[in-house]
């Protein structure tokens, strides 16, 4: 079975009642200033994108294209970024193309801040991405954006760390807790890993791995189920490692874990396919000391989540027919992969979503920093990614919630929960009991 027929079926599978009902809230108008202005001066268009590489294709493109002209700027990543889009599309001033999380399409498409692309993008996304990524991107019918990667967890681990302490590389959660046992009884200064909050993406995505399924519908009402026996095992497990003193407490995406991570105080990173693009500029004195590995699995058998991921929008108000070309271009052609490959500051190590795009990825990625084929072992990931998992219309408020909970992953659960129910709730759609 070919990679292409293995991935069309992992499922991250909205189910079609859940499309039905975004399909009752969807607005977004169809603006369009075509791809060529009545002067005959190329159409200029907006890009906002806190993706690695995103500058570089812009002045890639604008090289090769005479009829439109992106102007690129770069937004926040996560909640920040998102504030600062949800803030443009009320103010009328939004860009013409955007990047967004996956999590993030079902709400702004049901609060009608996204334009529809399904004349403009509908074919492309049919012809040239797996059907369980389309999922992903075609909600209630219509195709509200054109999808860029994909997104497996991965785990990174210290070669030399676990070569002194004579250390296995796990397997499964279980051998993972024992290793952190011995490393952290051989060198109390060394943790398996950093999990102190700040991330709710990555539980998100460990949950998914554990076969949790957070939303879902019952008729014509959302259901929501943060609280789960698989969620709860996973937020147990990583509770109990931090309680124990074997996992860090410092908080994802700071300072601190830079530091943990740079000074050799951390035994593994729980990452996805994009992480590897960052150890480079990250940990320029750690090269060919980091390796990549699957995951653990709580069977041994192969499995995964998607921790975050990245799609191409057309805001409320965007110049559609020029934005669908550009975003067709940074898609699926060639030259857009190696100019984001090729940026200077931190190469993207994304695995595209179009198949094609991999193996021009895998061409230019240098791979020396690991010594193996990254690209090979993310697409080996996304191949075991766990069916069944989708997303539900209020997932900022979930994250917002969860955040507030620090590294109490168990309590993140019950406030996220909270959240999701009120916030339905509060958008006047229907709550499974």
């Amino acid at each position: 079975m070919s990679r292409t027929s293995r991935t069309a079926r992992i499922a991250m599978t909205a189910s079609i009642a859940s499309l039905a009902l975004l399909a009752t809230a969807c607005g977004g108008d169809d603006s369009d200033a075509g791809a060529a202005g009545s002067d005959g001066k190329p159409v200029e268009i907006t890009y906002w994108s806190a993706t690695s590489g995103a500058k570089e294709t812009v002045e890639a493109f604008n090289k090769t294209h005479k009829n439109i002209k992106v102007k690129f700027g770069l937004v926040p990543a996560g909640a920040e970024g998102i504030t600062k889009l949800s803030n443009a599309i009320k103010g009328g001033n939004a860009p013409d193309v955007a990047t967004m999380d996956y999590s993030q399409l079902p709400e702004f498409a049901s609060a009608g801040n996204l334009v529809d692309l399904t004349g403009t993008s509908g074919d492309l996304v049919e012809e040239k991405f797996p059907e369980n990524i389309n999922s992903l991107v075609n909600l209630g019918g219509k195709t509200w954006a054109v999808p860029f990667d994909v997104t497996p967890i991965e785990m990174y681990y210290r070669k030399d760390i676990f070569e002194k302490h004579k250390v296995e590389v796990p397997k499964t959660w279980d051998e993972y807790r024992a290793a952190a046992e011995k490393i952290t009884k051989a060198d109390p200064k060394v943790k398996i890993t950093n999990f102190g909050g700040g991330d709710p993406a990555l539980l998100a995505g460990l949950a998914w791995q554990a076969g949790a399924k957070w939303y879902g519908t019952e008729g014509d009402a959302w259901k929501v189920d943060m609280k789960d026996a698989a969620s709860k095992k996973v937020a147990t497990y990583w509770d109990d490692l931090l309680k124990d003193g074997l996992a860090s407490k410092t908080p994802l995406w700071g300072e601190g874990e830079q530091k943990e991570r740079a000074t050799g105080k951390t035994a593994t990173i729980i990452g996805a396919a994009w992480s590897a693009g960052s150890f480079p500029v990250s940990y320029p004195e750690a090269k060919g000391k980091w390796a990549i590995a699957p995951v653990p699995t709580w069977d041994g058998k192969a499995a995964t989540g998607m921790y975050g991921g990245t799609s191409f929008i057309a805001p409320k108000g965007s110049r559609t027919e020029a934005a669908a070309e550009f975003i067709e271009w940074v898609t699926t052609d060639p030259a857009a992969m190696k100019a984001r490959i090729k940026s200077a500051k931190a190469p993207s190590s994304a695995l595209p979503a179009n198949e094609e795009m991999r193996a021009v990825a895998a061409k230019e990625f240098d791979t020396s920093y690991f010594g193996q084929d990254v690209y090979r072992l993310a697409g080996e990931a996304a191949d075991s990614i766990v069916p069944g998992w989708t997303w539900g219309p209020v997932h900022a408020a979930v994250n917002a919630g969860m955040t507030e909970t620090g590294a109490e992953h168990s309590k993140a659960l019950d406030q996220g929960q909270l959240a999701a129910e009120k916030s339905i709730k509060d958008r006047g759609l229907k709550l499974a009991q």
